[in-house]
């Protein structure tokens, strides 16, 4: 497999799920980029913007084992790994494995649970692993998180700890589509209690080999240590700037990185550009900083501090 095959994948997967969701070509290409990237993505936006549904939908054009678990506040880490179950037939105990061992698990609303049940995701998420009764379970190796939450409400929600947070590759907001997109989800979707999938069935692209090779392909791609200089300096700068209270750790600039070759693979390239880092900036890094409390009182956004901090950052030509 090379770049360019990469490339035709990626267009053959947004045309799928093109089938069933109108618009969202920022979020699906976040998505892609996370996929061939090894890495996770949390989506945030207001409810009815199709978070689920193009989760749903980017699981069956890639080809993967589906798990969704819709996060409660009664939730418990058992209900999300598994455990083992004592067998009063046998009398033996028995594996009973939880939704998370599939390929890629839609975690709905993750923050309408606890940070105890929350946490049960942090080994998965960074070592495609969970551990319990001291054993330790392997995941499958394409084992990919899709996570939503809504920022709107505040009652009944519990905000995600830093370190999950930042097991995250990306954080992208999911905005209202505009007016020519909403007329056409309004036509598209408007049948009374049609389903997407049904009317629109999608059909896989890749399997598990294939995707094995597209991330050797991304592993492949060039990042030339100009490029590297240029994200160590940029992660750097979030720890030295005084709006944020909190900077990036390092893991965020490996990720950034890794997340740069796939954009590039996706592009068509066998190398990275300073303009895939800079494109992937916000994403990568909105939900691995804080702001200090006098840009919070100045109503200063983290995107923008972000956005003058990569204007401001030289770049390698």
């Amino acid at each position: 497999m090379t770049v360019d095959d990469v490339k035709a994948l990626g267009h053959a997967i947004r045309g799928e799920v093109a089938k069933a969701i109108t618009g969202q070509s920022d979020t699906l290409d976040l998505m892609l980029t996370a996929l061939f990237a090894g890495g996770h993505i949390l989506l945030e936006g207001p409810p009815g913007t199709a978070k689920t549904l193009t989760a749903r939908a980017f699981a069956a054009a890639i080809g993967v084992d589906y798990g969704r678990i819709q996060f409660t506040p009664d939730l418990m880490p058992g209900d999300v790994v598994g455990g083992t179950i004592f067998n009063f037939r046998t009398g033996e105990f028995s594996l009973t494995k939880g939704p998370v061992f599939c390929d890629l698990l839609l975690a709905d609303e993750i923050n309408r649970t606890p940070p105890k049940t929350q946490a049960a995701l942090l080994e998965a998420m960074q070592e495609r692993s969970v551990t319990f009764d001291g054993t330790t379970h392997q995941l499958s190796p394409n084992f990919m998180v899709v996570a939503t939450q809504n920022p709107i409400e505040h009652q009944g929600v519990y905000p995600l700890p830093e370190a999950q947070l930042d097991r995250f590759l990306f954080k992208h907001r999911v905005g209202y589509p505009d007016l020519a997109q909403e007329r056409a989800i309004i036509a598209q979707h408007g049948a009374a209690g049609a389903d997407p999938f049904a009317r629109y069935p999608i059909t896989a692209q890749t399997d598990a080999a294939t995707l094995a090779a597209a991330r050797a392909v991304v592993d492949s791609v060039r990042l030339v240590d100009e490029v590297v200089d240029y994200v160590a300096t940029l992660i750097r700068a979030t720890r030295t700037n005084t709006q944020l209270e909190v900077g990036a750790s390092p893991r965020a600039g490996a990720m950034l990185a890794r997340a740069a070759r796939a954009r590039a693979a996706l592009e068509g390239r066998d190398y990275v550009i300073p303009d895939d880092v800079k494109l992937l900036a916000i994403p990568a890094l909105r939900h691995r900083v804080l702001l200090s409390p006098a840009a919070q009182i100045d109503g200063r956004q983290v995107e923008q501090i972000v956005t003058d901090m990569v204007d401001a950052t030289e770049a390698p030509r």
